[in-house]
């Protein structure tokens, strides 16, 4: 159990900083745009809108707004994977019953252990092919049911 939650946390950490890195790619490319079209007049260079003079406070306004956004970002989507829960590596399931054996060597219903490994939750119901299996005369039943009233 304990390997599993290290390998758990040593996940967690390589997605973080993943996210952190595309995070602040983004936000870094954002502010380098604002800076490179302050100093070169792009709109007039490229599309030959009017010129305009650098405005150097309109451009570190918008750093600054584009920098809020950023850190109110990369809390959140820490914040977020710190709370989320995941599951990883392999599982070992009984063949016949389908129970999950866990790291103290105790077996779970696969509901249950899915539940308390994670936030999912269970709904049950029977496909078609158990339905025919278990309940043939169900299945007779709503064929006929549905045959009756087509037309």
């Amino acid at each position: 159990m304990k390997k599993n939650k290290e390998t758990e946390k040593i996940g967690r950490a390589g997605t973080l900083k993943k996210i952190l890195f595309w995070d602040i790619l983004a936000f870094g490319g954002l502010v380098i745009i604002i800076w490179l079209n302050e100093l070169f007049d792009l709109p007039h260079r490229y599309l030959g809108a009017v010129s305009t003079p650098i405005n150097w406070r309109e451009s570190l306004c918008e750093t600054l707004a584009i920098l809020l956004v950023a850190c109110f970002t990369i809390l959140r989507s820490s914040r977020l994977l710190r709370r989320m829960r995941h599951m990883e590596g392999i599982l070992p399931v009984c063949a016949s019953c389908k129970r999950i054996r866990d790291g103290k060597g105790s077996w779970h219903q696969i509901e249950s252990y899915i539940q308390d490994a994670s936030e999912a939750q269970f709904s049950h119901g029977i496909c078609p092919d158990c339905a025919e299996r278990l309940y043939p005369e169900l299945v007779k039943q709503r064929d006929a049911g549905e045959d009756s009233g087509r037309v």
